[in-house]
């Protein structure tokens, strides 16, 4: 079975959409990339075309078959991997978005988040989510959408008021990895793991949680039914009319730093990642145990097999890591980004500057949705290179105060970090990160670990893969 046939894997990110295919020994044989627009309609507001996203999804499925000479009746499954807490709403008779995608990095909702914070309910959600009450999770994205989203949009001759129809299940709410199960198949499903980044979902019961539901007004109708990440029943198959011509399997699903922990293979209680993207995120595998971080720590299901119970994780998310390289790149101070090392082995030290990236806010452990980017330390023998090395260090800086909040949490001392991402090709960086840490940084073969764990993830739910030691 495995010598001709694949596992491929949609990776939907914050900046674009990748499909790779992978064989049984976990190589990749094919890999095609589209960008998508970045929507700003006001300061601190960011969102997503959403049909723009399921148009590109088709297009790099359809792209790397072509070109690495396959076709879909190859693939045995699809994995998803998504970016985490972007939020929409659409119209379940059209099936179109009833407003731009709301992405995670969306500040919009931060007045909301401070009247919860002025109510005392910090420890309350805190409790059922084991997340920081922020703008940054779906709960408040979905409010605002139901409160403001236009009903013309939908086309309907006379529309009705959306919460009206959300309550008769006619709209249907969903992360970008139900909006693609949705495309990919007809079924309104969604993973554990994109589940509890919502601010909906209670960790503990493993169930959408009617109380917080009743607090940000989001009616259960609206809402997709949860799953497993490697799901053996399935979450449905192509449309054999479709664009694919075949019915393929779509049977695993997970949020992108969640599946860069599996795609790891940070199966065990200890084992932690840190992935570098537009943001860094941290996660360690806490087994069982939902443990409670005291320490700015988010507590987020690590993921689940059919059958099994749900592996828990801390995670320490960063906003802005690779996102200040870009920073970067747009103030012209590099042409691209594999310049920073250069620049930053040029000079010994960043001579006092300290750059702290915080253009959405800081998250992890600090939790600060007012703070901005802040650059200290200049002088007028400052230079770029010394402004380049800042931003590097910045990286590793954020890095090491999630670790530390990780190791007081956890009481287990990291020894090794694995780390993927774009960001972990620097070997400046990688070593700064050594330093700083304290751990041995331990870098893939294949870069591309998001992609990766939810091809394990879909082709241990179809026996393409037998078992996780395999």
């Amino acid at each position: 079975m495995v010598d001709d046939t694949y596992v491929g894997a949609i990776d939907q990110g914050t900046t674009g959409t990748r499909f790779m295919v992978f064989n049984h020994s976990g190589e990749v044989v094919a890999n095609a990339y589209e960008k998508h627009e970045q929507i700003y309609p006001e300061p601190g507001w960011v969102e997503h075309d959403a049909m723009e996203i399921w148009r590109n999804t088709k297009r790099v499925i359809e792209t790397a078959l072509r070109n690495a000479d396959l076709t879909a009746d190859q693939l045995e499954a699809i994995g998803i991997t998504n970016q985490r807490e972007t939020t929409l709403l659409w119209d379940a008779d059209t099936g179109k978005p009833v407003h731009n995608a709301l992405v995670w990095q969306d500040r919009r909702t931060t007045d909301r988040v401070e009247k919860l914070q002025e109510e005392d309910k910090v420890e309350w959600i805190r409790g059922k989510t084991g997340l920081e009450a922020d703008a940054y999770f779906s709960a408040t994205k979905a409010e605002w959408l139901l409160d403001n989203a236009d009903p013309i949009k939908l086309q309907r001759s006379r529309p009705d008021d959306i919460r009206d129809r959300a309550e008769d299940g006619e709209i249907r709410f969903g992360t970008i990895d139900t909006w693609l199960i949705y495309k990919l198949t007809g079924n309104h499903i969604t993973d554990v793991t994109n589940a509890s980044r919502t601010m909906l979902y209670n960790i503990h019961d493993n169930e959408w949680d009617q109380e917080l539901l009743d607090e940000f007004d989001v009616p259960a109708a609206t809402l997709p039914e949860v799953r497993p990440s490697s799901d053996d029943d399935l979450y449905g198959t192509t449309d054999s009319e479709g664009f694919l011509g075949t019915e393929v399997p779509v049977a695993g699903a997970l949020g992108d730093q969640q599946a860069a922990l599996f795609g790891q293979t940070c199966f065990d209680e200890g084992d932690a990642k840190n992935t570098y993207g537009t943001g860094s995120f941290m996660l360690m595998n806490t087994g069982e145990e939902a443990v409670e971080s005291e320490h700015g720590l988010l507590t987020t299901v690590g993921f689940q097999r059919s059958g099994e119970p749900v592996q828990y994780a801390l995670e320490g998310s960063i906003f802005i890591t690779g996102a200040a390289i870009e920073w970067l790149e747009d103030m012209q101070l590099i042409e691209d980004a594999a310049q920073t090392e250069e620049l930053a082995r040029s000079v010994d030290s960043t001579d006092g500057v300290y750059f702290v990236p915080a253009f959405t806010g800081l998250g992890a452990p600090h939790w600060d949705g007012r703070a901005r980017g802040t650059i200290v330390g200049m002088t007028r023998g400052t230079r770029r290179e010394h402004v380049v090395r800042a931003t590097l260090e910045s990286i590793a800086f954020q890095t090491k105060d999630v670790a530390d909040a990780m190791e007081a949490d956890s009481g287990i001392e990291m020894t090794d970090l694995r780390v993927d991402g774009g960001a972990v090709k620097n070997n400046f960086l990688c070593q700064l990160q050594a330093n700083i840490v304290g751990s041995t940084i331990v870098r893939p073969q294949v870069d591309e670990t998001t992609a990766l764990g939810s091809a394990y993830a879909a082709g241990l739910a179809v026996g393409y893969w037998e078992t996780l030691d395999e």
